[in-house]
């Protein structure tokens, strides 16, 4: 059974590029999306200092483009943090909080998260909210309890309406960067857990898109967008090539249309 909600692509370039480079990758996606369907949208976060290049050169394109992180403040007295005021000043359209590289090093709470999450609200950004579970958590049996609590912490801090404006993209930590990838069943029970978790909030969070994150690549892109609660991808590692992430966004448009 396929899902007739429109795929979402994202591209998080982690610590990754330099204005040169960037310029080619962006270059390169804003032109080869225009092939894709209506019903796929794609969005790369990129390093806050090249927040300006991507608005420079996605302006005029259907790419999104966005940051990986946002200070839980508002403004104030905080060195090195950027505010979620900050980077809708770029035009940008999303805000990846809750990654697990920032919940593992940088000790980032749940509850952490979820200020973030409101904070991104409040600045006009849509959140992509991260959760996931270890391997050692996966291997006790805990995924639901562990992820369903941490869409829990902040599902509990924001209005029906709020909750339906965000983004929440399942990464399990085990397949993130290792080249290990969920199977499309084991991502699709993780799936339906926080689709239901999201329809107890309210009708209209029910929808709320759900991505998978963790090793998705041109080969295995197809057959975990084809899961009836999978909406798109969290794309790490195959973003920063232009090529493999037009892939895995064509990959979205074949079950796109195949829902159709």
């Amino acid at each position: 059974m396929t899902n007739q909600r429109s795929k979402l692509v994202v591209g998080n370039w982690k610590m990754h590029g330099r204005l040169a480079a960037n310029a080619a990758l962006l270059e390169g996606v804003a032109q080869g999306v225009q092939s894709l369907p209506a019903e796929v949208r794609v969005g790369v976060c990129v390093p806050f200092p090249y927040l300006a290049q991507a608005q420079t050169l996605l302006g005029v394109s259907r790419v999104v483009w966005g940051a990986q992180d946002v200070s839980a403040h508002e403004q104030g007295a905080y060195t090195g943090e950027v505010a979620a005021a900050m980077v809708a000043d770029f035009e940008a359209g999303f805000a990846i909080v809750g990654h697990s590289e920032r919940r593992a090093y940088h000790g980032e709470s749940s509850e952490l998260v979820a200020r973030k999450t409101q904070r991104a609200l409040a600045a006009g950004l849509t959140p992509i909210v991260c959760v996931g579970e270890t391997l050692e958590q996966r291997e006790g049996g805990t995924t639901e309890q562990v992820v369903g609590t941490q869409l829990d912490a902040v599902l509990a801090v924001l209005s029906v309406e709020e909750a339906a404006r965000i983004v929440v993209a399942y990464e399990p930590v085990w397949a993130i960067g290792t080249g290990k990838s969920a199977t499309s069943e084991q991502a699709q029970q993780v799936h339906a857990f926080l689709r239901a978790r999201l329809a107890a909030k309210g009708a209209q969070v029910a929808d709320v898109p759900l991505l998978y994150g963790g090793s998705v690549k041109p080969e295995n892109a197809a057959d975990l967008f084809r899961q009836a609660d999978i909406d798109g991808g969290l794309i790490g590692g195959a973003a920063l090539k232009a090529g493999d992430f037009l892939a895995i966004c064509a990959a979205a448009g074949v079950g796109a249309s195949v829902a159709e």
